[in-house]
């Protein structure tokens, strides 16, 4: 199984506890986010863990702790991009602290491992193309050699979004305007030997060459864990996703960056709860159900095991 935590919340930032020790205890309950009263038990054992992928825009809670990663392979999806408070309150200033998390966190576990996200990328008068080219090459030359990629994505107006997203004056780039910052990118980071990939935006790579991204990485996660990786899609991925199957035990409305343009996180409902679930509690009523994923690691017979007759 390969464990995404978590496209819906920061745990790195704000629930490394509850994730450690759920790790330590070996499960973790998740509520269906699209039917409440189904809640899966998922097995966080370590023999059960194929891969874990976490996702944050501040994992320095977890730098301290990382040595209780031991055994399980994982890599970090690291968000840093040109917004200020005005659009991302709840992230630490870039320059004073968060590209030092990065650079420390890239030091620990190698530069292949941390993988930078520059997204969503937005417009408006504060957030030019100009303001974007700058800050996006001065990001690149203070993180080259702390990484190999760099992934990029247009703001999606979701509906969730739109009053928050109208009343910050943000909006997508149009086409002129994308056009001037996929060309200025992809300059940037080959420069700084970063390697440029676009995430569900297939515009960007059919029009403008660069290489489609896909955030669980069969090729990336073969490479580190040195095995074949099961290629099954993530059913619920959206058009373009080239992401295959896994598991996320996070919830919606639980992270505290309070960005602007996020479509996980509304008001938020709850804290961190030392429970097994990361957002409130089992209700009476709640189905609770053994979640059940097949192995991602392709396993080769030898050709003893087969003059054997032992079968897989």
């Amino acid at each position: 199984m390969i464990l995404s935590v978590s496209r819906r919340t920061d745990i790195p930032a704000f629930h490394s506890d509850w994730f450690f020790e759920r790790l330590k205890e070996g499960y973790a309950l998740v509520r269906n986010p699209m039917n409440s009263r189904l809640v899966s038990r998922v097995d966080m054992t370590r023999d059960n863990i194929d891969f874990i992928v976490f996702w944050s825009k501040d994992p320095s809670p977890m730098l301290g702790r990382l040595d209780e990663l031991e055994g399980i392979d994982h890599y970090f999806q690291f968000t840093l991009n040109a917004y200020g408070k005005d659009i991302e309150p709840g992230v630490p200033r870039k320059g004073d602290c968060i590209i030092d998390v990065f650079r420390s966190l890239s030091e620990r576990i190698g530069k292949e491992r941390v993988l930078w996200r520059y997204d969503p990328i937005l417009i408006s008068k504060r957030y030019t193309v100009d303001h974007h080219l700058e800050y996006f090459s001065r990001l690149a030359q203070r993180l080259r050699g702390y990484t190999e990629i760099c992934t990029i994505s247009l703001l999606d107006m979701y509906r969730k979004i739109s009053a928050r997203a109208e009343k910050a004056g943000i909006r997508c780039p149009d086409e002129t305007e994308t056009a001037l910052i996929a060309a200025g990118f992809r300059a940037a980071a080959e420069e700084n030997g970063i390697r440029l990939a676009a995430c569900c935006e297939p515009e960007l790579s059919e029009r403008y060459g660069i290489q489609r991204s896909s955030c669980i990485d069969p090729e990336l996660i073969a490479r580190i864990k040195g095995c074949d990786i099961s290629r099954v899609q993530d059913r619920s991925r959206r058009e373009g996703c080239g992401c295959i199957s896994c598991v996320d035990i996070g919830a919606y409305n639980t992270c505290r960056h309070g960005c602007v343009y996020c479509y996980a996180c509304g008001n938020i409902v709850s804290k961190e709860r030392s429970t097994a679930m990361l957002c409130g509690h089992v209700q009476a009523g709640d189905e609770i159900k053994p979640l059940e994923r097949p192995s991602a690691v392709i396993r080769q017979m030898r050709m003893n095991d087969i003059e054997k007759g032992w079968s897989l």
